[in-house]
């Protein structure tokens, strides 16, 4: 029995040791066969030789309702040409069927939108720098009531599924605009702290915001459509008052080729009715008790809050040139010298590996091939160089790109098992999956290389699937969610992941048929062959 015992240490000792091995090896595989002193019945090795097709594919019209945060302004792209995005949204009341009081008149009207931004020391000194806004030169901006009504549910579907709204649907909602209610020449996002009640005890400090009085139009649109309203049906609830008041459309426009364009959380937003009325309390100018003279002018202040909590869609126009989108349209699937990716309206680009099935048994010969070796996975990662002669180098280069499963819609295996760095980390997230943009010492993008190590192990030794692959420009890896396409692309995709569609930057790589082929895009699989 101890001698079993003993046996069984010296075997569990050994596979330890092994293990150990391998671990290494797969956390540096730069060193993955050289240097090494072992069994000689494992060769450690690379296979660098896989094939890939990969080209682009537009994506274009896309689903822009549902999106977690939205895109408003001008972003100029030299490669991918201007996109201008504008918002369609619902406004919403925070207390249904409200009371008034008596006499109500509107003393200001308040616009306000946060913008997404790090705040740089604490208290009154404190500076924020923004987030999520790209360029600096002004585009001009203007806000209308919209009088199109966006419905819930889909007709079409006999009012059970969702209603889905296009990021082309612009042009439409143009037709329907109301009253003007706000514009400003040359808009520009301000990075100062917003101070309410300066100067008092109940001073305020507000991280930067997109927040503005509105004028006497708007005062008197309100008082019409909200306090002239009180006791009727359509603010009875906000099912009501979203026919009532349909929504408001922010559009926005180029001043020249430039712009600035932001990504902003509606759900934070709000618009603010403030307003005075009779003072309760002491009767009031009309109360019932008689009232001293003096009393007269006696008002109380009172606000009613609208917020975006209904729907609100994306329009976006990208004048994308006509020469990149015919060769996007029509790619050659055996592979571009060229990927194209671009987020909001974009593209996709399609990655297939292992090349083809010529014996027309459902699974690529050279895959085939690759099964019956039984090779244990030490590491496997595709690499994406950036092509700088077509993307001059800024920081608003994407900072991440994101692969997925193509034919099911969904995250690789990779992904879910990467769970190194916090989800509110966001720069940093999947980053041992899903690799930052490296950069070369003057801050140009260089290149991406993306972790597929059990992607790779599950199609070579568990039978997996081998799917095509898609990939895109992302935001933030750690949305998993898609928009539909208004129109299946070949080959059959229906979806575009969110993650992408919030994005406006783009970026260029290096493919398949590349003319300088150090730079294609590659698969390298770090092996250990084990010699029976």
């Amino acid at each position: 029995m101890i001698m079993k015992q003993m046996n069984s240490v010296v075997k569990l000792f050994g596979f330890t040791i092994l293990l150990m091995t391998i671990v290494s090896c797969a956390e540096d595989f730069s060193s993955v066969g050289s240097d090494i002193i072992g069994d000689p019945n494992f060769e450690f090795d690379l296979y660098e030789n896989a094939s890939i097709k990969a080209y682009s594919r537009r994506a274009y019209p896309v689903q822009t309702n549902n999106l977690p945060v939205y895109q408003l302004g001008i972003y100029n792209d030299p490669v991918f040409g201007r996109s201008e995005a504008s918002i369609l949204t619902q406004v919403t009341m925070n207390e249904t069927n409200p009371t008034f009081g008596e006499n109500p008149e509107i003393e200001k009207v308040i616009l306000d939108i946060p913008y997404f931004s790090t705040a740089q020391g604490t208290g009154d000194d404190a500076t924020y720098a923004l987030d999520s806004i790209f360029g600096q030169a002004p585009f001009n901006l203007s806000v209308y009531e919209s009088n199109y009504y966006l419905r819930d549910f889909d007709p079409a579907s006999g009012f059970e599924e969702p209603q889905k709204y296009f990021s082309n649907q612009g042009p439409v909602f143009q037709n329907f605009l109301g009253q003007l209610l706000f514009e400003e020449a040359e808009f520009i996002p301000s990075n100062g702290a917003v101070i309410l009640n300066p100067d008092t005890d109940d001073e305020e400090r507000l991280a930067p915001r997109f927040r503005v009085e509105l004028g006497l139009e708007a005062i008197n649109f309100f008082k019409e459509k909200i306090l002239d309203q009180e006791g009727t049906d359509v603010l009875l609830n906000n099912t009501n008052f979203k026919n009532h008041l349909r929504g408001l459309y922010f559009i926005a426009e180029a001043t020249e080729n430039e712009g600035n364009l932001s990504l902003l959380d509606l759900t934070e937003a709000s618009i603010e009715i403030i307003y005075t009325k009779d003072d309760q309390s002491t009767g009031g100018t009309s109360g019932l008790i008689p009232q001293d003279p003096s009393m007269e002018d006696d008002r109380v202040e009172d606000t009613f809050t609208l917020s975006f909590n209904g729907i609100t869609v994306n329009t976006i126009e990208n004048n994308i040139p006509s020469e990149l989108e015919s060769a996007l349209n029509n790619p050659n699937q055996n592979g571009e010298e060229n990927l194209y990716l671009k987020g909001g309206t974009g593209t996709i680009t399609i990655i297939e590996l292992f090349g083809e099935d010529l014996n027309n048994n459902s699974v690529s010969d050279e895959l085939e091939d690759l099964r019956e070796k039984k090779w244990l996975i030490n590491e496997a990662n595709i690499t994406l160089n950036v092509n700088k002669s077509l993307v001059n180098g800024s920081p608003s280069e994407p900072e991440r790109i994101f692969l997925y499963d193509l034919n099911n819609n969904t995250v690789l295996i990779d992904y879910q098992l990467d769970n190194i760095t916090p989800a509110n980390n966001l720069v940093n997230f999947k980053t041992n999956h899903l690799g930052r943009l490296q950069r070369d010492a003057s801050g140009n993008g260089e290149s991406y290389r993306i972790r597929v190590t059990n992607h790779i192990s599950n199609l070579i030794n568990k039978d997996s699937t081998n799917v095509k692959l898609g990939l895109v420009v992302s935001q933030n890896v750690n949305i998993r969610t898609s928009q539909s396409l208004q129109n299946e692309i070949p080959p059959g995709i229906e979806y575009a992941p969110t993650n992408s569609v919030i994005s406006p930057e783009g970026t260029v790589l290096y493919g398949t048929n590349s003319s300088s082929p150090d730079k294609s895009i590659k698969l390298n699989i770090y092996y250990t062959e084990i010699n029976n």
